[in-house]
């Protein structure tokens, strides 16, 4: 059953953590409305879990506009699972077992930093950016010599860029070293990503080559970052969870789960295309309308999740969608994990009398960007 009129919809979230109440609401009398687009076109939105799930499994929604971000070259758009099979073919365990590593190095090292330049500090400027960046960077094999560069343009287009100016050189620069950056894998391969994409399909040209890094760039920075930072603002916030992690370290891998489960960083997305007429839970989809998944809300369905709303590092239900569901689930989301568990490991035991340098409410929020999450978090110890 579906709205006579569509709705339309917000980012604005009443709550730091939960996805909006306008979603919520949606999701109660319905896991799938009729919605209207900014661009005045009518599409469908979900926000029921298994609604959710059937979508991002069901061959017959695409993602192929998903990619058609107005920053990524054109090139990135290659076809889905010839990309997907080999990017996921270098995601291998011995790699994220060096990843691991040199994740634990990067983090003691902005750790380290941080302490030396004293509180307060911004855990989003000085922690929660640079240190996504620079696994990527590790990730592409970017050399040493050019990784304060890469770091650099990174930030700037990723977040701290002060003009729009600022954020295109950013952008330009960036692409230039990861067409550099091929050029020198085709000559000098090393053991990282792109040196093992050439060595997987020598037919892989040097712009499709600079796309897939980008992509990765983009999938893989925003979100673990302001991931990173809104987790820690969560647990201070919530201080008896805060409080559970702290007794009991073993508890890290499921405060992550729960982390990614009750923050959504996503605002609204996945996006998918019906290839044909379909239905979602009785809901009738004509071929080529567009359907935008609410991941926020779909985690926090009570027909899925006990007490939804409620943050707890000892939940043991597990299956959230925070990276996506099906053949096209975030290919990154083993790295991901690994960086989330080692920079909130290592914050909490390097510093541990860590609290907001400022009250909850003059932290900004980023409610009008693709991933949520904070520009600024002042903290102390």
């Amino acid at each position: 059953m579906t709205q006579a009129a569509p709705v339309t919809f917000s980012t604005v979230r009443e709550n730091y953590f939960g996805p909006p109440a306008e979603m919520q609401a949606l999701r109660h009398k319905a896991p799938v409305t009729r919605t209207a687009f900014a661009d005045g076109r009518l599409g469908w939105l979900v926000t029921g879990y298994s609604a959710a799930r059937a979508v991002l499994s069901d061959s017959r929604f695409t993602a192929r506009g998903e990619r058609e971000h107005p920053a990524v070259p054109r090139a990135a758009t290659l076809e889905d699972e010839r990309c997907r099979r080999l990017i996921a073919g270098q995601f291998t365990a011995r790699r994220m077992r060096q990843l691991t590593g040199r994740t634990e190095r990067i983090v003691r090292e902005h750790l380290d930093a941080m302490e030396h330049m004293g509180s307060p500090a911004d855990l989003v400027e000085h922690f929660a950016l640079p240190v996504p960046s620079l696994v990527i960077a590790e990730l592409l094999g970017v050399p040493p010599a050019d990784r304060e560069q890469f770091q650099h343009d990174t930030l700037r287009w990723g977040g701290f860029g002060r003009s729009t100016e600022e954020v295109t050189e950013a952008f330009v620069s960036l692409g230039g070293q990861l067409q550099r950056l091929v050029r020198l894998k085709r000559t000098e391969p090393g053991d990282d990503l792109l040196s093992g994409l050439i060595a997987a399909d020598p037919a892989l040209t040097d712009e499709e080559l600079a796309s897939i890094a980008f992509l990765l760039l983009v999938a893989g920075h925003g979100t673990t970052a302001h991931q990173i930072a809104l987790g820690a603002f969560l647990l201070l916030e919530h201080p008896d969870q805060l409080a559970a992690l702290r007794t009991e370290p073993a508890l890290t891998e499921s405060a992550v789960e729960e982390l990614l489960r009750h923050l959504s960083v996503v605002h609204h997305g996945p996006t998918r295309a019906a290839l044909q007429d379909a239905d979602i839970e009785g809901t009738p989809v004509k071929a080529g309308e567009v359907v935008v998944v609410s991941l926020g809300a779909a985690n926090r369905d009570p027909a899925r999740f006990e007490r939804p709303d409620a943050v707890d590092v000892t939940r043991e239900d597990t299956g959230h969608l925070a990276f996506g569901h099906g053949m096209h689930q975030c290919l990154g989301r083993q790295l991901a994990r690994i960086e989330l568990r080692v920079a909130l490991t290592a914050l909490l035991e390097r510093f541990p009398h860590l609290r907001l340098a400022c009250p909850a409410a003059e932290i900004p929020l980023r409610h009008d960007m693709q991933v949520y999450g904070a520009d600024r978090l002042p903290v102390a110890w």
